[in-house]
């Protein structure tokens, strides 16, 4: 069994962690293991390319791998970026294209980590390990003596409420406190504080029929559309479907260090 300091793996566990940096090779291999996940139109960003495609080798000690070695299996894999961040929520990144632009455009050194994806194999799914791979960005960010983790939050029930806006659903909660959204409150229960909702955190802009495709649906006209697993409606107008991925920015605050206002 292999860990990362910080990250408690169970006791007589198979699993072990890695970073791309210490398995190149099996990176490779979880290349195709993770998009079945995702929305088909998930896929589609059209600026996620510029920053999710400089992740190896660029900043390969941030990107991780849940192993299981008694099945020679990679079950999940965890994506993050360095960025520079002051730590004040004026200057927080607008969401998840944000954050990823700036930390393959900034020059300067990066004083904070920022969670992309957290991806776990569909048949080991609600076993905790979503919640390992979060631990093991933290330890990572850690490591490298950067601080905090922050996350933009996709949260997992969102798109059962697409009308409801973020910033509203965000601060929904359950009776003992916790947040109502799942994926969120796994969050919560690593420590993490919710910053802020965005509602223009990734684009995906597209022809009309390039969303038909990606949804299997018809879009005849113009209008705002509900789409399965769409997070928010889809704004067609001219031939062209426009949307917006709302997050929750949530911070874990592990060097001890708290964004301000």
């Amino acid at each position: 069994m292999t860990g990362m300091d910080g990250v408690a793996l169970p006791a007589g566990s198979s699993l072990s962690i890695f970073t791309a940096e210490e398995r190149p090779d099996l990176w490779r291999r979880a290349a195709p293991l993770f998009s079945g996940i995702w929305p088909e139109y998930n896929m589609h960003g059209n600026r996620s390319g510029e920053y999710f495609g400089q992740l190896v080798p660029r900043y390969a000690r941030f990107q991780l791998l849940l192993y299981d070695d008694d099945v020679d299996r990679i079950v999940g894999r965890g994506r993050a970026i360095p960025f520079r961040w002051d730590g004040s929520l004026a200057d927080l990144p607008a969401g998840i294209d944000a954050v990823g632009l700036r930390a393959v455009s900034d020059d300067s050194a990066p004083t904070a980590v920022s969670a992309l994806a957290a991806e776990v194999e569909s048949d080991r799914q609600g076993q905790g390990l979503s919640r390992l791979i979060i631990q093991a960005m933290a330890a990572a960010t850690r490591a490298a003596g950067l601080g905090p983790l922050v996350a933009p939050v996709r949260p997992s029930m969102k798109d059962r409420y697409p009308l409801i806006p973020i910033e509203a659903y965000s601060r929904w909660s359950r009776g003992d406190g916790l947040p109502f959204d799942p994926w969120m409150r796994v969050h919560a229960r690593l420590g993490a504080a919710i910053l802020r909702a965005e509602p223009r955190s990734m684009e995906i802009t597209a022809p009309v029929a390039d969303w038909e495709r990606w949804t299997g649906m018809e879009l005849p006209q113009p209008g705002d559309y509900v789409f399965p697993g769409g997070l928010a409606p889809l704004a067609v107008a001219e031939g062209v479907g426009r949307y917006w991925e709302p997050n929750v920015w949530m911070l874990h605050a592990t060097a001890g260090q708290h964004a301000g206002s």
